[in-house]
C-alpha cells in the first residue's frame, strides 16, 4: 500500500518497534495538543480556542501537563477566563438550588439515587477536559487507519504480526473495533493473530521483568543483564499504557 499522509503516523509507529504503536501515537498527539494549546504560536490568544477551553476545561492529568510544559502567562490567560465561566455556572446553580425533600426510602438507598444538582455539575466538569477530547477524536481515526491498512496492506500486517504487540487498554480497543470494521473471514485471521502476538509478548515482558528481579540475587551479579534493563517501564507500559520513563515535556523556548 503506497504511503499517504494520514498512514504515515501509524507507519512510524509501528516501526518504532515500541512495545504499543498506539502508545507511540497517543503521545505525539499529546504533546502536540500541549503545543497547540500553551506553545510559542499563542494558539490561547485565539476567541475560538479559548471559547473551547473556556467551555470543556481541562482533566487533572492534563492540567498537571499544562503546570509542568511551562507557560505561565499562557496557563494564566487560560485559567483566568476558564474561571469566569465557572463562576458565571457556580451562581447560576447556587441560586436555583433548593435542597431535596427525601422520603425515609430514599435516605436508606446506599448510593443516594436522588440526583443532587450541584454534584451532578461537578461531574460534568471533572468528565470534560479539552486535550482529552480533542485526542479521543483523532485516536478514533487512527483506529479507522489501522484496518484499513492491515485490510489493505500486506506488508503492514506482517509488522503488526511478528510485532511487540500493544499495551492492554489499546489491545482491548483494537478488538472491540475490529468487530466492527472486519468482515467474518478477516476475523477469523485477525483474532487468533492478534491474540498469539499479545501472548507472545506478555510472557517475554514477563521474562524481561522475572529475570531483572534475578539479578538481584548476588550469584547473577555477575550475569548479563539481557533485556532487563529498561524492565519496569517497558513492563508497566504493557498493562496499563503511557511511558513511565519519559521525561516531563516542556515548552520549547
Amino acid at each position: 500500500m503506497k504511503e499517504k499522509l494520514y498512514t504515515i503516523p501509524l507507519n512510524d509507529a509501528v516501526n518504532a518497534m515500541d512495545e504499543c504503536p498506539f502508545c507511540y501515537v497517543e503521545r505525539n498527539i499529546e504533546q502536540d495538543l500541549l503545543d497547540f494549546c500553551l506553545g510559542s504560536g499563542s494558539s490561547y490568544m485565539e476567541s475560538d480556542v479559548r471559547e473551547a477551553t473556556d467551555k470543556e476545561g481541562f482533566c487533572r492529568m492534563h492540567f498537571k501537563k499544562m503546570f509542568d510544559y511551562g507557560n505561565t502567562l499562557g496557563n494564566a490567560w487560560i485559567l483566568k477566563t476558564h474561571y469566569k465561566r465557572m463562576n458565571q455556572e457556580l451562581q447560576k446553580i447556587a441560586s436555583a438550588y433548593a435542597p431535596a425533600k427525601l422520603s425515609f426510602r430514599d435516605r436508606l438507598k446506599k448510593n443516594g439515587e436522588a440526583s443532587n444538582p450541584v454534584g451532578m455539575w461537578v461531574r460534568e466538569k471533572e468528565a470534560s477536559c479539552y486535550i482529552c477530547n480533542r485526542y479521543k477524536d483523532t485516536y478514533e481515526r487512527y483506529l479507522d487507519t489501522f484496518f484499513v491498512m492491515y485490510q489493505r496492506d500486506e506488508e503492514f500486517r506482517k509488522k503488526i504480526s511478528s510485532g511487540k504487540g500493544f499495551c492492554l487498554s489499546h489491545f482491548g480497543d483494537l478488538c472491540e473495533a475490529a468487530e466492527k470494521k472486519l468482515s467474518e473471514k478477516e476475523k477469523a485471521e485477525f483474532f487468533p493473530m492478534i491474540f498469539q502476538v499479545m501472548e507472545e509478548n506478555m510472557n517475554r515482558l514477563f521474562e524481561d521483568v522475572s529475570w531483572m528481579v534475578e539479578k538481584f540475587d548476588y550469584r547473577n551479579q555477575d550475569a548479563d543483564w539481557k533485556n532487563s534493563k529498561d524492565a519496569i517501564q517497558r513492563g508497566m507500559q504493557k498493562l496499563k499504557g503511557g511511558y513511565p520513563a519519559d521525561p516531563v515535556y516542556k515548552m520549547k523556548k
